[in-house]
């Protein structure tokens, strides 16, 4: 099977905006999605990213400009300025990663984590707040968060955060399908005719 690499920011607001249309991708035809929360200010520090903060006031004032014209376009509610906006996000990536580990709906929660974060004030880096996240979707989250702190966990994220930069990641989100790079949620349409074409080439 056909399996699309997930390289995403556990803080992304633009990987929230691009999850459900990239699980809709994935279900139409039949890929396999591999998720991996990557430590993207590492990523940055390797890659020449500015972090959002230190940004000039024109970038930021752009993204947030953008960001309102995509919240239209998809109907998707996020606040463009949460309470707690980009918190470390070291124990939330390593909990996504250890829920996957253990073949739980890493989909689902990764996308409630975003949430948490975009919509509805929280601070994902408390772990009760990931506990409470885990509960609302009937997850196991104690054992989640025992996962989530053996060293085991913490190797699979350094992993895959060198494994991004490897592959030529620089931002969040970024999907690889068979070697091709698209970074961005807006991307999403030249992946699926990658995605399209690779099938239309197994089935001839």
């Amino acid at each position: 099977m056909n399996r699309i690499d997930y390289y995403f920011w556990i803080n992304s607001d633009w990987a929230y905006l691009g999850a459900d249309r990239l699980e809709a991708l994935a279900a139409r035809y039949d890929v396999g999605i591999r998720y991996k929360p990557v430590d993207l200010l590492d990523v940055y520090a390797r890659t020449g990213g500015i972090p959002l903060g230190q940004r000039s006031p024109e970038r930021q004032a752009y993204r947030q400009a953008e960001l309102k014209r995509w919240i239209r376009r998809l109907g998707i509610p996020l606040n463009i300025t949460p309470r707690h906006m980009c918190p470390n996000g070291d124990l939330a990536s390593r909990f996504t990663i250890a829920a996957d580990q253990l073949g739980l709906n890493v989909a689902a929660l990764y996308k409630a984590i975003l949430a948490a974060e975009w919509c509805h004030e929280q601070d994902i880096a408390d772990a009760d707040v990931l506990l409470a996240v885990a509960a609302a979707l009937d997850l196991p989250g104690e054992r989640i968060m025992q996962a989530a702190l053996t060293d085991k966990a913490n190797a699979l994220y350094r992993q895959y955060t060198d494994e991004a930069v490897a592959q030529g990641v620089f931002g969040s989100p970024t999907y690889v399908f068979n070697g091709e790079l698209y970074w961005g949620q807006d991307r999403l349409e030249f992946l699926e005719a990658s995605v399209a074409q690779a099938q239309a080439a197994t089935t001839h």
